[in-house]
């Protein structure tokens, strides 16, 4: 392929839907320093103190693996064409000690600058040679394939397993990385975000299926993962077609929420007759004015199809006897 497919946008893409209206918002390839050093994924509160203060009830339908969110949850994923090895993590460990430092800068800068417009203060500022707390940040290193190598190189007991599949905690430098493999999660409707970038087909239209997008931008993403599996997996066509269909589906659940312009241009680009298919007769005659259903009959195949009493109903008695007269009935 002569463009690279941009499979860590659309995991960010699908992320930042899956945290659409929750308490940590998604930032996408993040600037860490003058020279540019992008880490993948942030996922960070919205506002300071959420991560702390959220009923863990209501996380329960994320998928697997996000259970220790904290304020600020640097991660780094690789595609089906990347491996996760032993460079791959220690770049998150330098993104994270980076990222740290950075927000530990900005804090005091913010404590400097005085009080916010809603007139509070903020937390004081930390000492010059402290840090913004290590319990405010967490680790993730998302694979869609098993790192097999990488785990070949480490030693006993680094590497702890959680109670759900696919997902284990990893040592690494002083710091737990969370460890999650796309291919190896448990079939949940939960962890349909997950699913749609495991590479897996049955995983992928598993996931397509009890796909739910919290925001309406988000079957675009439908669409680009498509067409990317397409040029992927070109000899796997009627899969394609599957996925296609599963893809639609979501779209039809979702349409009530387009705005006005998009379920007009969705329209407009039927015809009449598919339209017309979909629409009972009374309703399309309720709409309708009297005019409008008359216009284009025939006057005499219209009264063919009435009863006399019909024909005569609402004409003035002594119109019909005046008629009568002149036909000398």
């Amino acid at each position: 392929m002569d463009t690279p497919i941009p499979w860590h946008r659309l995991f960010g893409i699908a992320l930042t839907d899956l945290f659409t209206d929750r308490p940590w918002r998604v930032e996408l390839e993040k600037e860490l320093a003058l020279k540019s050093q992008r880490l993948d994924i942030l996922i960070i509160e919205r506002r300071p103190g959420a991560a702390r203060t959220i009923d863990p009830r209501s996380l329960a339908d994320l998928p697997d693996g996000l259970d220790t969110l904290a304020a600020h949850n640097v991660l780094t994923y690789k595609s089906q064409h990347q491996a996760l090895d032993a460079w791959a993590l220690d770049e998150l460990l330098g993104h994270y000690v980076t990222y740290r430092k950075l927000l530990s800068i900005q804090a005091n800068q913010r404590y400097a600058a005085g009080p916010d417009p809603e007139g509070e203060q903020g937390e004081p500022p930390l000492p010059s040679d402290r840090l913004v707390p290590v319990t405010d940040f967490r680790l993730y290193a998302v694979a869609t394939r098993l790192p097999e190598k990488l785990l070949g190189q480490l030693a006993p007991g680094v590497l702890q397993p959680t109670p759900c599949p696919g997902v284990q905690d990893l040592r690494w430098g002083g710091m737990v990385i969370r460890l999650i493999v796309l291919n190896a999660i448990a079939p949940q409707a939960r962890n349909a975000p997950w699913e749609l970038f495991s590479a897996q087909l049955d995983r992928i239209r598993h996931g397509l299926r009890h796909y739910h997008p919290r925001d309406q931008g988000a079957t675009d993403l439908l669409a680009q993962l498509y067409f990317n599996y397409r040029v992927e997996m070109p000899e796997m066509a009627y899969t394609m077609e599957d996925f296609k269909h599963d893809a639609r589906r979501v779209w039809i659940e979702h349409i009530q929420e387009f705005d006005p312009e998009e379920r007009d241009a969705l329209l407009a680009r039927m015809a009449v007759e598919d339209l017309l298919r979909v629409i009972k007769p009374e309703d399309l005659l309720r709409i309708l004015k009297p005019e409008d259903r008359l216009r284009g009959l025939d006057p005499e195949d219209l009264l063919r199809e009435l009863k006399p009493e019909d024909r005569l109903r609402g004409l003035d008695p002594d119109f019909i006897k005046s008629w009568l007269r002149r036909n000398e009935h």
